[in-house]
């Protein structure tokens, strides 16, 4: 799996001009799956993201992590983070996951993470509109395939 985290003071996803989704303070997570990708990766990106302590402390330190500060997650599924982009300009889209476990195994991830925080979701597959305020900027990639 690659995630793009990006932490936010809002963010919001919206559909054929309706908003169907959003979150104030918390993590925008851009999700894409890989074909190789299991129940492992997941386990790991859920403790990963859980964990990460990105969010500043009394100090204007990052030194908390999203429960602590109850925040919210908005979760996205985005197939094109595994763009293929070596050969000519137009990218290749053939390392993502095929749709049926794209969809099945992005389903699982944001239902473990939803143990935790309150997760919201776009639709899978379908043409979104993402908009968001970075707070920070603070955008993190993590790769479950590199540890």
């Amino acid at each position: 799996m690659k995630i793009i985290i990006q932490r936010v003071k809002q963010a919001s996803v919206s559909v054929k001009e309706e908003t169907i989704a959003q979150i104030n303070t918390g993590l925008l997570l851009l999700v894409g799956v890989g074909p190789e990708d299991s129940q492992e990766d997941i386990d790991y990106a859920v403790r990963k993201i859980i964990n990460m302590r990105i969010f500043s402390d009394e100090n204007d330190k990052m030194n908390l992590a999203i429960q602590d500060i109850k925040g919210s997650i908005l979760s996205i599924s985005q197939f094109t983070l595994f763009a293929n982009t070596k050969k000519g300009n137009r990218p290749s889209f053939t390392e993502a996951a095929k749709p049926e476990l794209a969809k099945q195994l992005y389903q699982e991830f944001n239902q473990k993470l939803s143990a935790f925080v309150s997760v919201k979701e776009g639709l899978f597959g379908e043409d979104m509109q993402i908009s968001l305020i970075n707070d920070g900027p603070v955008t993190i990639i993590l790769d479950t395939k590199n540890k």
